[in-house]
């Protein structure tokens, strides 16, 4: 068992912490009160190999492991965690194509995707199935060799920005997960409109917004997977992507432990720095513990990835805690700086606004419970 990352990650880690100080960290603020969508951030992402990491080498990408990622993750979520996110949503919707698609359907969508900067979204939530999937109702009628889409997706990060969209429908309601479909459509699909972009108390460089389908054509090729097999595909992506949220989150609550400890060496009360006080010390200490458990679990849901081992008991611990434990992080990070950690003049406030969103996207905290449970009655 060997806890050293090789050279190779050692390389990674320092780029993408480089990148989160020189280019996200400056501009994080104002992308957060603006609520302006970063895309030339992250081009320079892109351009260091930082996102859309997934992509094989055969079709040009950078074929990085999960583990890779979310190391890389984990150090750019520390400058601006909705930043991370619609860097990482680029991994998410394009994982559907290397998990359902053909080869002929990733040389096709990912390979160009590694010659010129292209954003993905991945449209799985809708105004009333958002953890329960098979209970979505953006509907597919088969029409000849097409198919034609009607319904509506929300809550889809990337998603008024995005050139490609992967799109779970189902071809008939009753059957729940056994009629689910997985798609991968262009922007310039006629019928397919980005609506309403959500204003959002956190993370708010990344865009989010409702995805209008009206009699959207969609021809046979471009399906993914055979028909009904949409559900697995989209369980299958959310394993794979799940260790990248606990990464996030783990970088968010490193934020906040790095600013708290600064923040506490240098705020003085009663004639001493506040951390002196026992009670700030244990604070500080509860952050840190979490921070390396929330970090191993995630390493170890990645690994066995990886090793191509079936990880979703692990994947939901490493989100699920990872990303409780950012909320308590940050919420003493604010109280730690007092009526400052409550102002906009620090970061702090923005860390605490920015976390609570991990215990709800990609599957609530609620069911990575509920998954954990599954896994464990069968083990």
């Amino acid at each position: 068992m060997d806890f050293e990352l090789d050279d190779a990650l050692l390389s990674l880690q320092e780029t993408a912490r480089r990148f989160a100080d020189e280019e996200v960290i400056p501009v994080a603020a104002q992308y957060d009160a603006s609520g302006e969508f970063p895309r030339e951030i992250l081009r320079k992402a892109w351009e260091l190999d930082l996102s859309h990491t997934f992509i094989p080498e055969e079709h040009g990408g950078v074929g990085l492991s999960v583990l890779g990622s979310c190391v890389a993750v984990e150090e750019v979520s520390r400058g601006c965690s909705g930043i991370t996110t619609s860097m990482i949503s680029n991994d998410l919707g394009l994982t559907p194509i290397l998990v359902g698609g053909t080869e002929e359907q990733k040389r096709e969508w990912l390979a160009p995707c590694s010659e010129e900067f292209k954003v993905f979204a991945f449209c799985l939530s809708e105004p009333g199935a958002g953890s329960d999937v098979a209970g979505l109702q953006l509907h597919a009628e088969k029409d000849g060799d097409h198919y034609i889409l009607n319904g509506t997706k929300a809550w889809i990060t990337n998603g008024g920005v995005a050139d490609l969209y992967t799109v779970f429908a189902t071809l008939d309601r009753s059957k729940r997960h056994a009629g689910i479909c997985a798609f991968v459509l262009s922007r310039d699909t006629p019928g397919l409109t980005p609506g309403k972009k959500e204003d959002k108390m956190g993370q708010r460089a990344s865009d989010t917004c409702v995805i209008h389908f009206d009699n959207v054509r969609v021809p046979a090729r471009q399906r993914l997977g055979e028909e009904g097999q949409g559900f697995k595909i989209a369980m299958a992506t959310l394993d794979r992507t799940r260790p990248l949220i606990g990464a996030l989150a783990t970088g968010i609550a490193r934020r906040a432990l790095e600013e708290s400890l600064a923040y506490s060496k240098e705020r003085k009360a009663f004639g001493q720095p506040i951390g002196e006080f026992q009670a700030v010390q244990f604070m500080l200490a509860d952050m840190a513990k979490d921070i390396e458990a929330g970090r191993l679990l995630t390493w170890q849901s990645a690994w066995l990835l990886d090793q191509g081992r079936p990880a979703s008991k692990q994947s939901s611990m490493a989100k699920c805690f990872a990303t409780d434990s950012a909320m308590r992080a940050t919420t003493d990070a604010v109280q730690i700086f007092g009526g400052n950690g409550y102002t906009k003049e620090y970061p702090v406030e923005k860390l605490m606004r920015d976390a609570k969103l991990m215990q709800i996207y990609e599957g609530t905290n609620q069911i990575q419970r509920v998954v954990i449970a599954r896994e464990l009655g069968r083990d």
